[in-house]
């Protein structure tokens, strides 16, 4: 009987002791093994692992969500400059600039001696609705002060965004009013704008400057071609300079407009990606007109694409300076709480088959971003002998010879003109005095300037008022010691750059543009070169040699 209960349980007591060796093993493995966790060897995901393990075992609370927003950017930044990680207010900021519009009260303010004042009244907004002007300044938003250093521009702009159709309660002071005025602003839907002037350089040139490559570019841009068209224009000038990008589509439909049928405007390739091309249709209204593209290192993505384009189907005349050089194709992934990745998914190609995405190291950031100083220490922007063309060789549909990896070399150099700057003009340029003090000027001379309509009139009133002098003295008075034989080495500039500023606080931005063009010597070789009717670039002639 003994004997026969003793066999029956002999499985059960097996069971039970390779149980307990089984406990006693994982409890040995995970003290003595490193918390190992099955990493190793698994297929499981090592990034979940270790913020798990930190978040169960570190010695101190860890805020898990600030660990993962930090650590996001760093790991895409091993993989090349472009991919890159936004938080979910970065990534709302950077998708109002590419769709066009955003939801505000419609001014653009400054923040100037601890108060927000008012620049600029959007045209149809509801600020202007409501009675607001250039020159108020903002001291409360619903009932907040608003006034004071520890208050920034970005503090202030935050409690006057809001959702569209929501109400937000302003406290103004104005020039001549004794009490603070109160409205009350519905928020409505504010344009932005990528087209920032449109204008006749001469009777038979016309000008369009385009600042971002956005959802609404290539509407605008048809609006200003048609304004243009009006007026008679026979050449035109795009000035892309300092453009730095954005929506790659919205580039392919700009050049589509200047483009013969079936001409390749770019085309992209990816690992995971098979070659995609993109081709003119056709429909474009301005196949054969003359044209010229201004740009410089600050042209870049969406830039490259439409100088590339032009450049490389010899279209038109590329002038100015060599571009950045950005070649890769991101492609945005969202994720549930808003925020993004930008993940470089493909690499863009010129029509000639270049890809122009300047060289970096995997990892090293730092040193690609550098590469702009790197140029301008090397003297590129000042001499074209300068410029390092180490990439392989293209050849446009005509048989001109282009470079590929760094850039689009311009077909026509143009110089940073330098030889007026001073350290005196650089330190007050650096500091922000001359912003500061055009700002001041500006606002304390709103009526009399308002009342002037023309550049030639502003300019002749402003030298009147002795601006540079005065200017001379208020930056002393801060600090920027008065050196009289370096202000007029660099009166030129000084004087330039103080206008252009006033002229662009109280003016409409095309009439700064306007001002700021009429002596910028790429906006004047461009001129020349439509004028001389040389837009149109040559097939290289063929060398022959005798027998």
């Amino acid at each position: 009987m003994n004997q026969n209960s003793s066999s029956r349980f002999t499985p059960i007591l097996l069971a039970l002791c390779l149980v307990a060796g089984i406990l006693i093993g994982t409890f040995y493995a995970n003290h003595f093994s490193g918390n190992r966790l099955n990493i190793i060897n698994t297929n499981s995901n090592k990034v979940n692992d270790l913020l798990r393990i930190i978040d169960d075992q570190y010695v101190d609370t860890v805020n898990m969500t600030d660990l993962v927003e930090k650590a996001m950017p760093r790991i895409l930044a091993e993989l090349d400059p472009h991919s890159a990680y936004t938080t979910a207010k970065e990534t709302e900021a950077a998708m109002e600039s590419l769709k066009g519009s955003f939801s505000g009260i419609g001014v653009s303010f400054t923040k100037q001696n601890d108060t927000a004042r008012i620049i600029s009244v959007i045209k149809g907004g509801p600020s202007e609705k409501v009675g607001l002007l250039a020159g108020d300044r903002i001291v409360n938003v619903d009932g907040k002060d608003i006034t004071g250093k520890d208050i920034t521009a970005e503090d202030c702009m935050k409690l006057m965004k809001g959702k569209k159709a929501s109400k937000v309660k302003l406290g103004i002071r104005r020039t001549g009013e004794k009490e603070t005025l109160y409205y009350t602003i519905t928020r409505g839907d504010i344009p932005v704008h990528s087209i920032e002037a449109t204008y006749m350089l001469t009777p038979e040139t016309g000008y369009v400057k385009i600042k971002s490559f956005s959802e609404t570019t290539y509407p605008e841009l048809l609006v200003s071609l048609a304004e243009l068209n009006q007026k008679g224009f026979k050449n035109l000038v795009i000035d892309l300079r300092d453009n730095t990008g954005g929506i790659m589509q919205t580039a392919i439909q700009m050049a589509n407009i200047f483009l013969p049928k079936n001409r390749l405007i770019l085309y992209t390739e990816g690992r995971k990606f098979p070659r995609e091309e993109y081709k003119s249709d056709g429909r474009g209204a301005f196949p054969n007109l003359p044209l010229t593209v201004l740009v410089n290192e600050g042209s870049a993505s969406a830039s490259e694409i439409f100088a590339g384009a032009i450049q490389d189907n010899d279209r038109g005349t590329i002038i100015g300076r060599r571009t950045y050089g950005k070649g890769l194709v991101q492609q945005p992934i969202e994720f549930r709480d808003g925020s993004m990745i930008r993940l470089t998914i493909a690499r863009y190609y010129t029509p000639s088959g270049r890809c122009i995405q300047k060289p970096y190291v995997k990892g090293h950031g730092e040193e690609y971003e550098n590469d702009l100083m790197e140029r301008y220490e090397r003297g590129e922007f000042f001499s074209q002998d300068s410029i390092k063309q180490k990439g392989p060789q293209f050849k446009t549909r005509l048989g001109r010879t282009v470079y590929g990896s760094g850039g689009i070399m311009p077909d026509i150099f143009v110089p940073e003109d330098t030889a007026d700057i001073t350290s005196y003009y650089k330190e007050a340029w650096i500091s922000g005095l001359i912003h500061q003090y055009a700002f001041n000027f500006a606002d304390s001379h709103r009526p009399e300037l308002n009342e002037i309509d023309t550049n030639e009139e502003l300019v002749r009133y402003l030298d009147q008022q002795n601006v540079v002098r005065k200017f001379a003295d208020f930056a002393q008075q801060r600090g920027l010691r008065k050196r009289n034989l370096m202000l007029y080495k660099s009166r030129k500039l000084f004087r330039r750059s103080l206008y252009a500023s006033i002229i662009n606080n109280v003016k409409e931005t095309e009439q700064f543009y306007e001002f700021v063009n009429s002596d910028d010597p790429a906006v004047e070789r461009a001129i020349k070169v439509l004028e001389e009717g040389k837009a149109f670039p040559e097939a290289p002639q063929k060398t022959v040699t005798s027998q």
